[in-house]
């Protein structure tokens, strides 16, 4: 992409939708709420909006980078499209028999979510492929074309097809797609050997289900969305993020849709990777806040961590296993209901709860004024006097602080006895302790020491709250930087183009077959890169392979980076060493005696990251003008204190802000604690840390 090309990026949240252009040097950006019904009106509104802001017309745009909560809205609200499965008799009930696993072991009254599809929109057909790959039962096409009548007669408008170890051998579920593509033109299919090729029945049905469910969905908003850009004179192309970091094509996210169920998310660590690699940070917690979630992020050595399953929609109290698996290549992070709309409440132990439920745009918190009566996160953070209730979201949204006096007084108060200050205070305090308490966990489960890390807030409610964040965790620096408020839209700006093909075929190292191996990652390499090169057909093309191994007998493998000689030659005692390396790294010791396997091969093709210039640090060399003082509660001492008010385009490069502060810009407003001090960088970042 040339220098001087004009690039827009776009990202539709649950409250907001944040629009990012980008010309030359320059940034400019705006939020505007996002449109549930016509989603796409509030992308247009968005873009007319920093044209005009940087002096252009739409038709000068050279690129549109897109990321989207639509899809995972779709699978938590179940408003999909009327979809069939068709699977192997004897596995229609796979996905509803989900693992053996319990997420909650001594809950007796145990209830497990429920599947995507119900029983009677399941079907089988009589065949079978062993685990080699070999076809034990033969598909009998005339069957096929029975039970294409009967899906036509129930009306279904997509078709999941899932067959048993199809990822080995995929000719049955093709000539499934054959005959229903035949009898039923306008019904869409999805296939479990393209989707998600891997093994493991329960994850991979649940994700070719999941693909079917909101294809006719995304198919019609990126058409539509395709639509409305041209007519506003747009003619360049447009680009998904996905859920692994990197960019799609449009016709690519249309066809496999699930992979951007985690989009935007993804959009935000890779943001945080790249303000990482400018500072030289190894060790990062990237912190995303909106309106709807929270999400949190371990980033190391400035790459994301990636995952190759992870849940959708966790039903009891976010525990690992209570949600709906999908198994395709992620950006491994922990996702709360904990945003700027999330809804508080008052439970039968007389305890605040806050989230999932969020009031969202429509009507949004109860200050917005559009409707909304319940008590939000948003309406506790203006009682406590971190917002301006003239100047939130540039100005655009006039809040109304007696509107959220009596929605917490009402809800809250009135129940526990409190007036409105200490409602407030107690819902931010569960909402921060919420999220402190989910990184807390993230990081004891990758093995991790939050005290060594630097945080990197964005999203619009993340720097109201990351100070506090960063109190409770013992966090000593945290990093805010220039358009945080915008962040996930402005990396996809940052992403490269990315495309991870992956397939289990199951090897023991005592039955190593080199020439197979070479064959099978040259095939994926080839794969891959075809689908990067729908997007960009000029630029080189890195390669990253790596393979999942663990010793027979386990449950689950773990990842092992394979370099590109490695792939070309593959060795059975360099695979070996490689394992025992990294498995040692996680546990502490290898096993001796027995023998080690391997089930996935993937290998990730992605053009080359964007050049990153280091920034200098800089100290405090004058203080920073402050605009006047407003009152604002400080949790550690429970009172409000008087608190500077400093805005962010008036802090010169090295300029400081001793806390209590508070740094407002149109899209978000950063609160600098009072044991806190904050430095603005020479790219324009605010970097906070203890005093003294």
């Amino acid at each position: 992409m040339k220098s001087s090309s004009i690039r827009l990026g776009v990202d539709i949240g649950g409250t907001f939708t944040d629009v990012v252009l980008e010309k030359d040097s320059a940034s400019f950006s705006t939020k505007v709420l996002t449109t549930y019904a016509a989603p796409e009106n509030a992308i247009i509104d968005g873009m007319h909006q920093v044209c005009v802001k940087a002096s252009i017309t739409p038709d000068q745009i050279d690129q549109i980078i897109h990321g989207t909560t639509l899809a995972t809205n779709a699978l938590i609200e179940r408003r999909g499209a009327k979809t069939a499965l068709i699977t192997t008799q004897g596995f229609r009930d796979v996905i509803e028999m989900r693992t053996e696993s319990r997420f909650e072991q001594y809950d007796l009254n145990l209830t497990l979510p429920e599947p995507l599809l119900p029983r009677q929109r399941r079907y089988t057909l009589t065949e079978r492929v062993d685990a080699r790959g070999d076809v034990l039962i033969p598909l009998d096409r005339a069957e096929v074309e029975r039970l294409a009548e009967s899906i036509a007669d129930a009306g279904y408008q997509s078709v999941a097809v899932g067959l048993i170890h199809s990822y080995l051998n995929d000719s049955h579920e093709r000539m499934v797609r054959e005959v229903l593509a035949e009898k039923l033109p306008g019904v869409m299919i999805s296939l479990s050997s393209e989707v998600s090729p891997q093994m493991r029945e329960y994850e991979r049905f649940n994700t070719v289900v999941a693909n079917a469910y909101i294809k006719p969905l995304m198919k019609s908003y990126l058409g539509r969305l395709k639509g409305r850009l041209r007519d506003e004179g747009t003619r360049c192309n447009i680009f998904l993020m996905h859920s692994g970091g990197g960019i799609i094509s449009l016709e690519s996210a249309a066809e496999f849709p699930v992979r951007l169920v985690e989009s935007g998310p993804a959009g935000g660590a890779v943001f945080a990777a790249h303000i990482a690699a400018r500072y030289g940070l190894n060790k990062v917690l990237s912190f995303d806040m909106g309106g709807t979630t929270a999400k949190i992020c371990l980033i190391k050595n400035q790459t994301p961590k990636t995952s190759r399953v992870f849940e959708v929609a966790r039903t009891y109290r976010f525990k690992k296993g209570s949600g709906m698996p999908i198994s395709i290549p992620v950006i491994d992070m922990v996702e709360i209901g904990a945003g700027g709309g999330s809804l508080a409440h008052v439970d039968a132990m007389r305890q605040i709860r806050v989230g999932p439920e969020s009031a969202g745009s429509e009507p949004g918190p109860a200050c917005y004024g559009r409707g909304g009566e319940k008590p939000a996160v948003t309406d506790a953070d203006l009682v406590l006097g971190k917002l301006d209730p003239d100047n939130f979201a540039g100005g655009s949204i006039k809040l109304d602080a007696q509107s959220s006096a009596t929605a917490l007084e009402t809800h809250l108060g009135d129940t526990l006895e409190m007036d409105a200050t200490t409602a407030a205070f107690g819902l931010a305090e569960v909402v921060d302790e919420n999220m402190a308490n989910a990184a807390r966990v993230h990081a004891v489960e990758n093995g991790e020491d939050l005290s060594d890390y630097t945080m990197i807030a964005f999203g619009g409610a993340a720097p109201l709250h990351a100070g506090r964040l960063c109190e409770k965790l013992g966090v000593d620096r945290l990093l805010v930087p220039p358009g945080a408020g915008v962040g996930s839209a402005i990396g996809f700006l940052r992403a490269p183009f990315s495309f991870e093909a992956n397939r289990s075929v199951y090897m023991k190292l005592s039955d190593f077959d080199a020439p197979k191996i070479r064959a099978l990652l040259s095939d994926l390499e080839t794969e891959a890169t075809a689908f990067v090169r729908t997007c960009d057909a000029e630029s080189d093309i890195l390669s990253e392979f790596k393979v999942y191994m663990r010793y027979t007998g386990q449950g689950w493998e773990i990842p092992i980076v394979l370099s590109a000689e490695q792939a070309q030659n593959p060795d059975a005692a360099r695979f070996q060493a490689l394992f025992e390396a990294d498995y040692a790294k996680l546990f502490g010791r290898t096993v001796a005696g027995l023998d080690i396997e391997i089930t996935v091969w993937s290998v990730n093709a992605t053009t080359p990251p964007e050049t990153v210039a280091p920034v200098p640090t800089r100290t405090g060399a004058s203080a920073a003008p402050a605009q006047g003082i407003r009152r604002m509660f400080d949790p550690m001492q429970a009172d409000y204190l008087d608190t500077s008010i400093v805005l962010r385009k008036a802090m010169a490069e090295g300029s400081e802000a001793q806390g209590p502060a508070a740094i407002t810009e149109d899209e978000t407003t950063i609160i600098v604690p009072p044991n806190r001090r904050a430095i603005c960088q020479p790219d324009g970042c605010i970097d906070i840390t203890v005093k003294g």
